[in-house]
C-alpha cells in the first residue's frame, strides 16, 4: 500500500528533483516543461503517458503549444508518496532525452 511521505521523506525526495516544487495550498508538486513545438511536447506526453499507466500512478497537466505543466501528487493518501517522486524522475528522463 502507498503511503503519504513524511515532512523530512518529503524533504529528502524534493532535494534530489530541483526543477521541482511544492505546490501552494496543496501536497503536491509541479513542474513546467517548454518544447520546441507542438508535436515535440505531444510526443513527450505521449511518453510520460505510456510510463504512468505502467505505475497505474497519472499526473494531472494540461499542454498549450509548446508547454506542459504537470502537477503530481498522490489522491489515495491525500498528498505526496514516493509514487509522486518517482514519477517525477521518470518525467525528468524523458524531458532530458526529447
Amino acid at each position: 500500500m502507498v503511503e503519504r511521505l513524511k515532512p523530512e521523506d518529503r524533504a529528502a525526495g524534493l532535494s534530489t528533483l530541483p526543477d521541482w516544487h511544492l505546490c501552494d495550498g496543496r501536497e503536491a508538486i509541479f513542474r513546467s516543461f517548454k518544447f520546441k513545438d507542438f508535436c515535440e511536447a505531444f510526443g513527450f506526453m505521449a511518453h510520460v503517458a505510456l510510463l504512468a499507466e505502467r505505475m497505474n500512478h497519472h499526473p494531472e497537466w494540461s499542454n498549450v503549444y509548446r508547454t506542459v505543466d504537470v502537477t503530481l501528487a498522490t489522491h489515495d493518501v491525500g498528498g505526496l508518496s514516493a509514487l509522486d517522486l518517482e514519477l517525477a524522475r521518470q518525467i525528468d528522463d524523458v524531458a532530458s532525452r526529447t
